[in-house]
Protein backbone atom coordinates (compact mmCIF):
# COMPACT_ATOMS: atom_id res chain seq x y z
CA UNK A 1 0.00 0.00 0.00
CA UNK A 2 1.22 3.47 -0.55
CA UNK A 3 1.89 6.28 2.04
CA UNK A 4 -0.67 9.45 1.22
CA UNK A 5 1.78 12.34 1.95
CA UNK A 6 0.29 15.43 2.95
CA UNK A 7 2.70 18.35 1.98
CA UNK A 8 2.34 21.71 4.12
CA UNK A 9 4.84 24.66 3.13
CA UNK A 10 3.92 28.62 2.44
CA UNK A 11 6.29 28.41 -0.08
CA UNK A 12 4.77 27.98 -3.65
CA UNK A 13 8.66 26.95 -4.66
CA UNK A 14 9.45 24.62 -1.38
CA UNK A 15 6.60 22.52 -1.59
CA UNK A 16 6.48 22.13 -5.51
CA UNK A 17 10.79 21.62 -4.66
CA UNK A 18 9.18 18.61 -2.36
CA UNK A 19 6.58 17.28 -4.29
CA UNK A 20 9.13 16.41 -6.41
CA UNK A 21 11.55 14.73 -4.53
CA UNK A 22 8.96 12.34 -3.26
CA UNK A 23 7.78 12.06 -7.35
CA UNK A 24 8.66 8.89 -8.70
CA UNK A 25 8.38 6.78 -5.70
CA UNK A 26 6.26 4.03 -6.55
CA UNK A 27 5.10 3.20 -2.37
CA UNK A 28 4.55 7.33 -1.63
CA UNK A 29 1.79 9.03 -2.83
CA UNK A 30 1.63 13.13 -2.77
CA UNK A 31 -2.42 13.50 -2.17
CA UNK A 32 -2.50 17.01 -1.49
CA UNK A 33 -0.88 20.33 -0.19
CA UNK A 34 -1.07 23.34 1.47
CA UNK A 35 -0.14 26.57 1.82
CA UNK A 36 -0.99 27.49 5.90
CA UNK A 37 -1.82 25.59 9.11
CA UNK A 38 -5.29 26.33 8.61
CA UNK A 39 -5.42 24.85 5.05
CA UNK A 40 -3.71 22.05 6.36
CA UNK A 41 -5.99 21.26 8.96
CA UNK A 42 -8.42 21.31 6.23
CA UNK A 43 -7.15 19.39 4.03
CA UNK A 44 -5.50 16.66 6.44
CA UNK A 45 -9.52 16.10 7.67
CA UNK A 46 -10.41 16.10 3.83
CA UNK A 47 -8.03 13.46 2.75
CA UNK A 48 -6.63 11.38 5.75
CA UNK A 49 -3.02 11.58 4.99
CA UNK A 50 -0.89 8.93 6.70
CA UNK A 51 2.18 11.22 7.22
CA UNK A 52 1.99 15.12 6.76
CA UNK A 53 5.55 16.78 6.32
CA UNK A 54 4.46 20.44 8.03
CA UNK A 55 6.60 23.48 7.48
CA UNK A 56 7.31 25.16 11.01
CA UNK A 57 6.62 29.12 10.59
CA UNK A 58 3.63 29.88 8.41
CA UNK A 59 1.07 32.62 8.30
CA UNK A 60 -2.17 32.45 9.72
CA UNK A 61 -1.22 29.34 11.55
CA UNK A 62 1.79 27.50 12.42
CA UNK A 63 3.01 24.54 11.98
CA UNK A 64 3.03 23.41 15.98
CA UNK A 65 -0.59 24.53 16.27
CA UNK A 66 -1.56 23.07 13.24
CA UNK A 67 0.29 19.65 13.71
CA UNK A 68 -1.49 19.87 17.31
CA UNK A 69 -4.76 20.18 15.30
CA UNK A 70 -4.81 17.71 12.78
CA UNK A 71 -3.48 14.84 15.17
CA UNK A 72 -6.31 15.67 17.61
CA UNK A 73 -8.98 15.17 14.37
CA UNK A 74 -7.30 12.69 12.66
CA UNK A 75 -5.33 10.72 15.10
CA UNK A 76 -4.15 7.97 12.69
CA UNK A 77 -1.93 11.00 10.80
CA UNK A 78 1.71 10.99 11.80
CA UNK A 79 3.75 14.79 11.73
CA UNK A 80 7.10 15.36 10.09
CA UNK A 81 8.44 19.08 10.47
CA UNK A 82 10.24 19.85 7.79
CA UNK A 83 12.17 23.66 8.51
CA UNK A 84 14.73 25.45 8.34
CA UNK A 85 15.03 26.27 12.06
CA UNK A 86 16.46 24.05 14.87
CA UNK A 87 15.86 26.61 18.07
CA UNK A 88 15.37 24.79 21.25
CA UNK A 89 12.04 26.73 21.21
CA UNK A 90 10.74 25.51 17.50
CA UNK A 91 11.75 22.21 18.32
CA UNK A 92 10.51 22.07 22.02
CA UNK A 93 7.18 23.23 20.75
CA UNK A 94 6.67 20.93 17.90
CA UNK A 95 7.81 17.73 19.78
CA UNK A 96 4.80 18.74 22.56
CA UNK A 97 2.31 19.32 19.90
CA UNK A 98 3.08 15.53 18.82
CA UNK A 99 5.34 15.45 15.37
CA UNK A 100 7.05 12.12 15.65
CA UNK A 101 9.97 13.62 13.45
CA UNK A 102 11.96 16.69 12.98
CA UNK A 103 13.90 17.35 9.63
CA UNK A 104 16.15 19.84 8.58
CA UNK A 105 15.18 21.59 4.80
CA UNK A 106 18.61 20.58 3.50
CA UNK A 107 17.83 17.12 4.05
CA UNK A 108 19.20 15.05 1.16
CA UNK A 109 16.55 13.70 -1.27
CA UNK A 110 17.53 9.83 0.03
CA UNK A 111 17.08 10.50 3.26
CA UNK A 112 13.52 12.63 3.20
CA UNK A 113 12.16 9.81 1.45
CA UNK A 114 13.46 7.00 3.91
CA UNK A 115 12.23 8.97 7.08
CA UNK A 116 8.68 9.11 5.13
CA UNK A 117 9.05 5.45 5.50
CA UNK A 118 9.78 5.23 8.55
CA UNK A 119 7.35 7.67 10.21
CA UNK A 120 4.69 5.74 8.43
CA UNK A 121 6.09 2.56 9.87
CA UNK A 122 5.80 3.97 13.19
CA UNK A 123 9.58 5.28 13.87
CA UNK A 124 10.50 8.90 15.27
CA UNK A 125 13.18 10.84 12.94
CA UNK A 126 15.02 13.41 13.87
CA UNK A 127 17.87 15.29 12.17
CA UNK A 128 21.18 14.43 14.03
CA UNK A 129 21.90 18.52 14.97
CA UNK A 130 17.86 18.39 16.46
CA UNK A 131 18.50 15.36 18.04
CA UNK A 132 21.58 16.53 20.22
CA UNK A 133 19.48 19.35 21.07
CA UNK A 134 16.80 17.38 22.32
CA UNK A 135 19.28 15.27 24.62
CA UNK A 136 20.63 18.28 25.76
CA UNK A 137 17.23 19.60 26.82
CA UNK A 138 16.27 16.38 28.90
CA UNK A 139 19.66 17.67 30.24
CA UNK A 140 18.92 21.14 31.50
CA UNK A 141 14.92 20.41 32.09
CA UNK A 142 15.17 21.67 35.19
CA UNK A 143 16.46 24.90 33.88
CA UNK A 144 13.77 25.39 31.52
CA UNK A 145 11.28 28.99 32.61
CA UNK A 146 8.15 28.72 33.79
CA UNK A 147 5.58 30.77 31.26
CA UNK A 148 5.32 33.01 34.11
CA UNK A 149 8.61 33.39 34.22
CA UNK A 150 8.54 33.34 30.55
CA UNK A 151 5.93 36.52 31.00
CA UNK A 152 8.26 38.25 33.40
CA UNK A 153 11.43 37.43 30.80
CA UNK A 154 9.11 39.10 27.95
CA UNK A 155 8.25 42.22 29.92
CA UNK A 156 12.21 42.53 30.61
CA UNK A 157 12.96 42.24 26.76
CA UNK A 158 10.42 45.55 26.00
CA UNK A 159 12.41 47.38 28.68
CA UNK A 160 9.30 47.46 31.48
CA UNK A 161 10.86 47.98 34.86
CA UNK A 162 9.63 45.74 37.80
CA UNK A 163 6.75 47.84 38.37
CA UNK A 164 5.88 48.34 35.14
CA UNK A 165 6.04 44.61 35.08
CA UNK A 166 4.11 43.59 37.90
CA UNK A 167 0.95 46.36 36.81
CA UNK A 168 1.08 44.47 33.21
CA UNK A 169 1.06 40.66 34.70
CA UNK A 170 -1.06 42.13 37.91
CA UNK A 171 1.72 40.82 40.32
CA UNK A 172 3.78 42.58 43.48
CA UNK A 173 6.84 44.59 42.46
CA UNK A 174 8.47 41.53 44.69
CA UNK A 175 7.09 38.78 42.88
CA UNK A 176 8.53 40.39 40.01
CA UNK A 177 12.07 40.38 41.71
CA UNK A 178 11.28 36.60 42.79
CA UNK A 179 10.49 35.43 39.34
CA UNK A 180 14.05 37.21 38.04
CA UNK A 181 16.12 35.56 40.85
CA UNK A 182 14.75 32.13 39.83
CA UNK A 183 15.20 33.17 35.74
CA UNK A 184 18.83 34.56 36.67
CA UNK A 185 19.65 31.01 38.43
CA UNK A 186 18.47 29.14 35.66
CA UNK A 187 20.24 30.98 32.62
CA UNK A 188 23.62 31.37 34.99
CA UNK A 189 23.49 35.12 35.01
CA UNK A 190 23.65 37.92 37.04
CA UNK A 191 21.40 41.10 35.52
CA UNK A 192 18.57 41.35 33.14
CA UNK A 193 20.29 41.84 29.38
CA UNK A 194 22.34 39.00 30.10
CA UNK A 195 19.24 37.43 30.50
CA UNK A 196 17.83 38.57 27.63
CA UNK A 197 20.76 38.11 25.64
CA UNK A 198 20.68 34.02 26.96
CA UNK A 199 17.22 33.83 26.15
CA UNK A 200 17.64 35.18 22.35
CA UNK A 201 21.07 33.18 22.35
CA UNK A 202 19.01 29.64 22.77
CA UNK A 203 15.94 30.81 20.95
CA UNK A 204 13.45 31.31 23.90
CA UNK A 205 12.72 34.24 23.03
CA UNK A 206 12.82 35.94 18.95
CA UNK A 207 13.23 39.37 19.36
CA UNK A 208 13.29 41.91 22.25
Amino acid sequence: MSVRVLVVDDHPVVRAGIVGLLAGEADLDVVGEAGDGEQACARAAELTPDVVLMDLRMPVLDGAAATARILAEVPTARVVVLTTYETDADILRAVEAGATGYLLKDTPRDDLVAAVRAVASGETVLAPSVARRLVRGVRTAGERLTQRELDVLRAVARGGSNVQIGAELFISEATVKTHLLRIFTKFGVDDRTRAVTVALERGILTTP
